[in-house]
């Protein structure tokens, strides 16, 4: 796991208590996600510990009312208000959000980063997310509360938790967490017989990260769950053009955009972008774009 301090033992060294119930996920793989349950019942009267900045969300859930409630960012005061139980605050860890501990507490922690929400928006088929919609005040969600209470036996517990019911209960944090404060929405469907968006990008990934064209076809398709000859049919049908010609499409424009640098030579140009040799370049633009590379540079540079 990583060494964020935003969960687990780390998370309870910042809340000045000495241990915090934790069950972490790795459900999406790419990406780690986890629970932490804390509690303190004299509290210290101190602010909470900063934690270390990274791109990535604490949702809160809690379980005891905390009145008057002081909430820093920055270094500044942001907000004094109530949070009763079963209320949620989402903080952004980007932000140094810091609290004032002067009160009994017993709150949920959702860590969720920024990894996680981009691997839930691959799999809805949707755009990156970019910031969470979110006020520095508790708001009322019922869907998050219900959550938390069903993870509460397992964090009594968390040895004897069954991890794929708490990698479903996150997933699904994660997944509401996204739509309705991320504005996460899937694309269009695709066409009747074409790709997914996720296949589409997938796909395009894969050839632009090879221009020379020697990644295997059957390579693509299997990444994108497909038989050569579907994937084939289907990428046409999806992206107007047949993989092999928007691969050429793409050593183009990529060749465009080192022309610009005027260090580079032709011959730099035409290695960096999968072409054999400077030779080949100059037939390949010339035919796609009218004039050839070297004419095309001369002009962008009058």
């Amino acid at each position: 796991m990583p060494t964020s301090e935003a969960y687990g033992q780390r998370l309870a060294e910042r809340l000045h208590i000495e241990q915090a119930p934790v069950i972490p996920t790795r459900v999406l793989r790419t990406a780690d996600m986890a629970v932490t349950e804390t509690r303190c019942d004299t509290p210290t009267q101190e602010m909470s510990g900063s934690i270390q900045r990274e791109d990535a969300f604490l949702v809160t859930l809690s379980l005891r009312d905390f009145p008057k409630r002081e909430y820093w960012e920055e270094s500044r005061l942001i907000s004094v208000s109530d949070v009763r139980a079963g209320q949620t605050c989402i903080h952004d860890l980007k932000r140094d959000p810091v609290a004032r501990l002067d009160k009994p507490y017993h709150v949920l922690f959702y860590y969720l980063p920024r990894g996680a929400l981009d691997a839930i928006a691959g799999y809805a088929d949707a755009p990156r997310i970019g910031e969470l919609s979110h006020k520095p005040v508790a708001i009322d969600d019922t869907t998050i509360s219900s959550l938390g209470t069903a993870l509460l036996p397992a964090l009594s517990h968390p040895d004897q938790a069954s991890q794929l019911f708490v990698d479903h209960v996150l997933f699904a944090l994660g997944i509401h967490v996204a739509r309705t404060y991320g504005g996460m929405r899937a694309l269009s469907p695709p066409l009747r017989g074409g790709l997914t968006a996720r296949q589409i990008r997938r796909a395009k990934e894969i050839l632009s990260s090879n221009l020379d064209g020697r990644v295997p076809l059957k390579e693509v398709a299997r990444e994108c769950g497909l038989s050569v000859s579907h994937f084939s049919r289907s990428f046409r049908r999806s992206v107007g053009a047949a993989p092999h010609s928007w691969l050429l499409t793409r050593r183009v424009d990529t060749a465009k955009e080192k022309l610009r640098d005027g260090r580079l030579s032709l011959l730099d140009v035409a290695l960096a972008c999968g072409f054999a040799d400077q030779s080949h370049l100059t037939r390949v633009f010339t035919r796609m774009v009218g004039v050839s590379p070297g004419a095309w540079r001369r002009a962008r540079d009058e």
